[in-house]
């Protein structure tokens, strides 16, 4: 069976520098409607560049809708247009100032399928060749690097929280295991 909602009438609320909002009148399956809030989002990437010792790298930022530092894959926002392989290979080098040799598509996922049409493209970057930083002027971030069993385990502590992350590490955890990494 196949459920799906026909939009009636989509109305712009909001539109600022990264995200537009809209809200959508929607008719149901059983002929009533309903309203949607729909966050529009470019997308972004998520890069795992992983050093020859083996290590994985990240960046550690302060994140302010949740006022506190966090710990994350390197990432970013897709520039209209962008093909993702080229947006996840920009913000590794401005983000950690490498560039990687090997770039492997490893999927993608929908982080907030409810409300927001973001999708982030998962990318295993390796044979790296390290260079310097070229953050954007607001962008203020420092890079650290840790084993996969290390990051494993701060996920479980709860260190780190960031579904991108998590879902990077873990795919790329799966993917090495099957012998197609």
């Amino acid at each position: 069976m196949s459920h799906i909602e026909k939009t009636i009438d989509s109305t712009r609320i909001f539109e600022g520098k990264v995200v537009r909002l809209r809200r959508d009148t929607v008719e149901l399956e059983n002929g009533k409607q309903t309203f949607r809030e729909v966050i529009d989002h470019p997308g972004g990437v998520s890069i795992l560049a992983m050093d020859e010792e083996g290590k994985i790298f990240f960046v550690r930022q302060f994140r302010y809708p949740f006022g506190r530092m966090l710990l994350e894959l390197p990432a970013g926002k897709l520039e209209p247009g962008e093909d993702p392989a080229d947006s996840g290979r920009r913000e590794l080098r401005e983000e950690t100032g490498c560039t990687a040799g090997r770039f492997v598509p490893m999927g993608k996922l929908i982080p907030t399928c409810a409300y927001d049409t973001e999708v982030i493209h998962l990318f295993f970057a390796s044979e790296l060749t390290r260079g310097e930083q070229d953050l954007d002027e607001n962008e203020f971030l420092s890079v650290e690097r840790y084993t996969l069993d290390e990051a494993l385990q701060m996920v479980l502590d709860g260190e780190i929280v960031d579904a991108k992350t998590q879902i990077g590490l873990l795919k790329y955890q799966a993917l090495r295991n099957a012998g197609r990494i």
